[in-house]
């Protein structure tokens, strides 16, 4: 089966991607996805956005990277970057509502537009463990995939000389970052920002204070969080 049309990846990316793309397991899920909509399912975020992440942020633009699970499955929410919502998306999800009350207890910075594609281009990857998802179904395209090729976006950038971020909050974030060298790269891990888990150890965690420190210190420019 051909490649769908729009699934077109930044050229930094090619040449760790590409190959990935021709493999039977995400033929597999291609034609899975088609079926769903040739059923009439609905699929978040739009199909142009499904590598919205890596297609922001190039391979050597990256300076952090931020592991979530699956994309909002809310009409309107998601498009390709973990934890951000479409503009003038309100009221905000709680999970971001809670990274931007530590964010502001951290740092003092105040946001309310909860679209956070800026980060991505200041070399932020906002990175889904699974990058679709069905309308109204949270989780229903888990273990069609996705996984394995987030996994190698993982990998190969685990396997890079330069030091990065790697932010996992909660246990599937963690479980998924267990390949990453934690004496080469700084790996953040917390409780999930989620209001079932912030009160385990999210609240207070300071991760954008640390991450710009270690920015500076190892000569990147720091991160500017305001959205």
């Amino acid at each position: 089966m051909p490649l769908k049309k729009q699934l077109q990846i930044e050229k930094s990316w090619e040449k760790y991607l590409r190959s990935e793309l021709q493999k039977d397991y995400m033929q597999s899920l291609l034609r899975f996805l088609s079926a769903e909509e040739e059923q009439g399912k609905v699929i978040f975020p739009p199909e142009k956005l499904w590598f919205n992440a890596i297609n922001t942020t190039p391979f050597g633009s990256v300076k952090v990277v931020i592991l979530g699970q699956d994309p909002y499955p809310t009409p309107g929410h998601a498009h390709g970057l973990c934890f951000s919502v479409m503009p003038d998306v309100q009221p905000l999800p709680k999970s971001l509502i809670n990274i931007y009350k530590e964010l502001s207890a951290d740092l003092g910075v105040v946001n309310e537009n909860g679209n956070l594609q800026s980060w991505a281009e200041q070399g932020v990857l906002m990175l889904n463990s699974v990058l679709t998802v069905e309308s109204g179904k949270a989780n229903s395209h888990e273990g069609k995939g996705w996984e394995q090729f987030t996994d190698k976006i993982i990998s190969v950038l685990n396997d890079q000389q330069q030091p990065l971020v790697f932010v996992l909050w909660g246990a599937y974030a963690q479980k998924k970052g267990a390949v990453i060298d934690g004496t080469r790269h700084l790996v953040l891990r917390s409780a999930h920002p989620s209001p079932l888990a912030a009160y385990r150890g999210f609240w207070g965690s300071k991760p954008f204070s640390k991450i710009n420190e270690f920015l500076k210190k190892n000569g990147k420019a720091e991160v500017n969080w305001q959205v």
